[in-house]
């Protein structure tokens, strides 16, 4: 089946095909489906009032879990181990006597939670970039230590309600298993791969082409780059890379550091600006693995975290992944230029902040 040789491609307005090498798989990009008009499913938007101090939030400063654990008074990062663990360090070996079609392997690990901030009614966008510092030393500290023993340690944050968050008090987690997860060991297969055939790792000669193409790329400075990846299937997916060749978050400088706090701080911003909204999210750190992995030979591995936004036409309106997206393959409605230039061209400032710093203009 052939195309009509009579009209020019337009990326905006007709469909096709985008290679994902992190999971040699493919992407149906359909951007005129934009134009679509929406009666689906309307979201309630998140909740804009949040206290401060909630005595019965279990995540704020000095109060009592349903452990019966009490927090101590923290004023900056806070780590405990979660009190609903996925993964127990102890849980027994299922056997190996299994038949083929209905397999089993033993799954052990922990399951830690981190309080980014004392206070509730911030996020990370919010925060002060020495206080986002904090955050990225303390996640630097959880890979040391857990990596020591274990094969992966995934750091992830789930943002809103939306993205299945049950507590909106800034928190992430962190998961350390005796095993290497399905998504983590493909993307180690194609990163090698890549590595063996091509002499240099997949994302740092991604990263160079980004820097010079330059029409995914949301924001950047000397140390980091985002950009909306070429592969993208979320609407406002992006994916945060360093400029130099690192292999786990723990090996980054004081300096890289300090600029990576900067373009979190950014990113945030222009998410939260595009709607107006505490923008939801599921984001999460990949790196080298980890534990006995640690005396291997790497170097096909680039540090990287993905930040996977549902959110679509407005603060209400979300990209659902069913239908074709389950059944054949990921699809996304608007392509990743368009999606990088509007996050590009928000303001920096945060709408909270501007809104703030307006009432005080108006009581002077």
């Amino acid at each position: 089946m052939s195309g009509n040789q009579d009209v020019s491609f337009d990326p905006k307005e007709h469909q096709h095909l985008r290679y994902n090498p992190l999971k040699d798989s493919w992407v149906l990009v359909s951007a005129h489906r934009m134009k679509r008009p929406w009666a689906g499913q309307v979201e309630k938007p998140p909740e804009e009032h949040i206290p401060r101090y909630d005595p019965h939030n279990p995540l704020c400063p000095g109060n009592t879990r349903a452990s019966g654990e009490v927090n101590p008074s923290y004023d900056s990062t806070f780590v405990f181990e979660n009190d609903f663990p996925a993964l127990q360090p102890d849980a027994p070996d299922p056997g190996s006597d299994q038949h083929p079609l209905f397999q089993s392997k033993a799954a052990r690990g922990v399951c830690k939670v981190m309080c980014f901030h004392p206070w509730s009614d911030v996020t990370l966008p919010l925060m002060k970039k020495e206080e986002i510092v904090m955050v990225i030393d303390k996640w630097a500290e959880l890979l040391e230590e857990l990596g020591a023993t274990y094969p992966w340690v995934q750091i992830f944050e789930n943002k809103g309600a939306m993205m299945g968050c049950s507590n909106p008090h800034p928190h992430c987690q962190v998961w350390a298993s005796n095993f290497l997860p399905n998504e983590p060991a493909l993307s180690d297969r194609c990163q090698r791969a890549y590595y063996q055939k091509n002499g240099e790792p997949l994302l740092v000669q991604y990263v160079k082409q980004e820097a010079e193409k330059k029409e995914r790329v949301v924001v950047e400075n000397s140390d980091w780059l985002v950009v909306v990846p070429y592969w993208a299937t979320w609407p406002y997916q992006s994916l945060l890379l360093p400029r130099r060749h690192i292999l786990r978050i723990n090996e980054l400088t004081a300096e890289e550091r300090e600029s990576l706090a900067a373009i979190m701080k950014q990113l945030l911003t222009k998410y939260d600006n595009l709607f107006e909204v505490s923008f939801p999210y599921s984001m999460g750190w990949h790196g080298a693995p980890t534990g006995p992995h640690l005396k291997e030979d790497n170097s096909h591995w680039q540090l990287h975290a993905h930040y996977y936004p549902p959110l679509l036409r407005s603060a209400t309106v979300k990209k659902f992944m069913v239908g074709y997206e389950m059944l054949a393959q990921e699809q996304r409605d608007l392509t990743p230029e368009q999606a990088a230039q509007k996050l590009r061209n928000l303001p920096e400032e945060h709408y909270k902040t501007r809104e703030n710093r307006k009432k005080e203009e108006q009581r002077k």
